[in-house]
């Protein structure tokens, strides 16, 4: 009888057992005048016992917390073997492990199936661990944001608290221990207590043949992956005013030439992780890579005619085969009107960033909506995808003109899909036209690509780094110096002129016909 509370198997046992113990110390030898009495005892007794069985002195702390991704479908950069591979990492058994190859970086993913408020990750490293890491999150497992970094890892158990929304949840690592792989018994990911998000934020639509106005709204100051504007617009609303030239051109161009190509870098969905991206090529400013920010551009030249235009500029590279093919001189950044009331257009914020398209998109018909003619090639227009062959003629150049969001939510300089701070207007089907949806009220200028590739003749061997024709996208950091985008706006689209990079519109009637920079393309 000596036996403890603890070695029963289960709490109904632990009942029953404790129950019957005391009924045959109890009643046995008593008189029956007291049994009434000890019977309301007993069936006191045996609900304390009850609650104390199950309850929190004898539960471990979080026995009844699962972890959010456990059995959850988990993928990884790559496996040591197949007895290691990623889904070994959120099986719930510490007797199994993913483990890597024995390279940097590498990651282990785990797609917790829907959107869920994040409190902490649990790392449990076998020997081989990462000295440097980062957990990053993301909502469409396109674009990530990091939620935690560290290049002093210690191994063993790990608990990170972490916040925000997220479906998918990655360890990145970078550094590893010693000259063997990144290895993890187990990789779990928690959700807050509280009752599990219900909001999703979607990538806005990337036509602008009928775009839907975004849905995800603002989004509170402090929410993982987004970076607040230091000086926010909130006092403005979508013009729906018809302004007296609604036709002709409400543009200036941005002639910039390569700067940099062929590197694996991607300052905005991979910070500070040089070559953890797909190849890029890049234009404008000279300096961009992975840990560019906007302090670090505005100390860097530009490949663009305008001295003013700091901005990094960059676009997956093409191939042909194995060989890069880069567009060759001046490319053309048109900077257009996106709405009816080019009157409303005002210049980006400084370090305003977002993607345009999707490196993993496979609709074409999406992907064809954002442009002018999709893909041109001599007298081949409209093409979904990049085509099979063109005409062979020296002059011919594979053409794409592809156009951004230009509505702001004026809250933002990013977001975690690095797109949900912008928007594509909304076309009204009346005299306003189009205009800017509510959740994104502050009408910006509308970049559009127009990039050009001396490759003809056989195409069937053409791709983007990041795949097929519709995954080309690109990507835009805003460097410019303030004063200079304001003039070349003020004097180009709000004047409703078309002019090029100097500012100046050779329509025009007027005597001289008037320039925004001078000879040297430099705000006078």
């Amino acid at each position: 009888m000596a036996a403890s509370l603890a070695s029963f198997p289960d709490a109904a046992t632990r009942r029953t057992t404790y129950g019957r113990l005391f009924m045959t110390l109890s009643l046995r030898r008593l008189p029956r005048s007291r049994l009434f009495v000890l019977a309301g005892i007993a069936v006191a007794l045996l609900g304390f016992l009850g609650w104390f069985a199950t309850g929190p002195l004898l539960r471990p702390a979080g026995a009844d917390e699962k972890p959010l991704s456990q059995g959850k479908p988990a993928t990884a950069s790559s496996s040591e073997g197949r007895a290691f591979p990623a889904s070994a990492a959120v099986d719930g058994d510490t007797g199994s492990r993913w483990s890597s190859a024995f390279s940097d970086p590498q990651w282990l993913q785990v797609d917790l199936g829907a959107p869920a408020s994040l409190d902490r990750v649990v790392l449990n490293w076998e020997r081989a661990y990462a000295t440097a890491f980062q957990i990053q999150t993301s909502l469409d497992g396109a674009d990530w944001a990091t939620v935690y970094s560290t290049t002093t890892g210690t191994g063993g158990r790990q608990t990170l608290t972490v916040s925000g929304l997220a479906r998918y949840v990655r360890m990145y690592g970078t550094a590893r221990s010693s000259g063997y792989g990144y290895s993890l018994w187990e990789f779990q990911v928690f959700a807050k207590s509280s009752a599990p998000a219900t909001a999703t934020v979607a990538p806005p639509s990337s036509g602008t043949a009928s775009p839907a106005p975004s849905s995800a709204g603002p989004v509170p100051t402090g929410a993982a992956g987004y970076i607040m504007a230091p000086n926010p617009v909130t006092n403005v609303k979508p013009s729906h005013e018809v302004p007296p030239n609604k036709g002709g051109f409400h543009e200036f161009q941005a002639n910039c030439s390569v700067s940099r190509t062929n590197l694996g870098d991607d300052p905005i969905v991979f910070p500070n992780l040089p070559g953890a991206s797909h190849l890029h090529t890049f234009m404008g400013n000279t300096t961009t890579n992975a840990a560019s920010t906007v302090e670090s551009l505005s100390k860097g030249q530009t490949t663009c005619k305008a001295k003013g235009d700091l901005s990094a500029y960059w676009m997956p590279t093409l191939f042909n085969g194995d060989t890069a093919v880069n567009p060759e001189g001046l490319q053309t950044i048109y900077y257009k009107t996106g709405v009816t009331d080019y009157r409303s257009v005002r210049a980006f914020p400084k370090g305003l960033r977002f993607v345009v398209g999707s490196a993993k998109n496979t609709d074409a018909d999406k992907f064809l909506a954002a442009t002018e003619e999709g893909f041109e090639c001599g007298d081949s227009y409209k093409n979904k995808n990049i085509p099979l062959t063109c005409s062979s003629e020296r002059s011919v150049k594979l053409n794409i003109r592809y156009q951004a969001p230009s509505c702001w939510d004026g809250l933002h300089l990013d977001s975690p899909d690095h797109q949900s701070h912008m928007a594509y207007p909304i076309d009204t089907h009346t005299a306003s036209g189009w205009v800017c949806p509510d959740d994104h009220p502050v009408a910006v200028p509308k970049l559009e690509f127009k990039m050009a590739w001396p490759v003809n003749g056989d195409m069937s061997k053409v791709h983007f780094a990041s795949g097929a024709g519709p995954t080309f996208h690109y990507d835009f950091v805003n460097a410019w110096d303030d004063r200079t985008l304001t003039a070349m706006i003020n004097g180009c689209i709000v004047a409703a002129r078309q002019c090029d990079a100097q500012g100046h519109d050779g329509r025009d009637d007027q005597q001289p016909a008037p320039y925004v920079l001078n000879n040297n393309y430099v705000l006078p």
